[in-house]
C-alpha cells in the first residue's frame, strides 16, 4: 500500500525537523528567526513535495532550501533595517519635537478616561478626528440639534476635570479665580 501525501510529509518532518532547525539555529542570531527559517523550509517542503529527493539526498536537499530562505530572510532583515533608518532620517528632519505636548496631552487623555463613554465619544469625534457637529450627528446617527448641546456639555465636562489633574494649573500665575475676586472686593470695603 502505498503512503498518502499527508503521511511522506509527516515522515519528512519527523525525520529532519531537528536537523534543519539546528542549521538554522546556527546560521541565525535569534531563536524565532531560527524557528521562522525552519517553518518556510518544510513549507516548501509540502509545496515541493513531488520534487523532494529521498533517502540520503533528502537533508542536503533541506539544507540547500533552508539556505535560500536565510538568504531571503537575511535580504528582508536588510530592507527593512535600511528603510527605518531612512524613515527616522527623514522623520527627525520633518517632525516637530512633540516633547512639550506629551505631558499636556496625558492630563487630557487622564480627564477624557473620567469622562463618560457618551461624552468621550463625541469630544473624540470632534477634538481627534476634527470632525464638526454636522459629520458628529452623521457618525453616531443623530441631529446636530442633539449633537451641539451634548458636545458643549462634554467641552464643559472635560474643561471642570483638567485643573483636578496634579500639575495643571488652569489660570496664569496671579490671575484670580472670580470667587476669590468677589471675597478680594468684599475683604476690601
Amino acid at each position: 500500500m502505498s503512503e498518502t501525501r499527508e503521511e511522506t510529509y509527516r515522515r519528512l518532518y519527523a525525520s529532519h525537523f531537528d536537523a534543519v532547525l539546528g542549521y538554522a539555529l546556527r546560521r541565525t542570531d535569534r531563536p524565532e528567526d531560527a524557528a521562522d527559517v525552519t517553518a518556510e523550509t518544510f513549507l516548501v517542503a509540502w509545496r515541493r513535495l513531488a520534487h523532494v529527493p529521498t533517502g540520503t539526498e533528502t537533508r542536503p536537499w533541506l539544507y540547500g532550501v533552508a539556505r535560500r530562505v536565510l538568504a531571503n530572510h537575511r535580504r528582508g532583515d536588510h530592507r527593512r533595517t535600511a528603510l527605518g533608518g531612512r524613515l527616522r532620517k527623514e522623520l527627525a528632519s520633518s517632525v516637530p519635537d512633540a516633547s512639550d505636548d506629551v505631558v499636556q496631552r496625558t492630563d487630557v487623555t487622564e480627564a477624557m478616561r473620567r469622562l463618560s463613554a457618551r461624552d468621550q465619544e463625541v469630544l473624540e469625534l470632534h477634538l481627534w478626528e476634527g470632525l464638526e457637529p454636522r459629520e458628529i450627528a452623521e457618525v453616531l446617527g443623530l441631529t446636530t440639534v442633539v449633537v451641539r448641546p451634548r458636545l458643549s456639555r462634554a467641552r464643559a465636562r472635560l474643561r471642570d476635570l483638567l485643573p483636578e489633574l496634579p500639575g495643571n494649573d488652569p489660570e496664569p500665575p496671579g490671575h484670580l479665580h472670580p470667587r476669590q475676586s468677589q471675597l478680594t472686593r468684599k475683604e476690601r470695603s
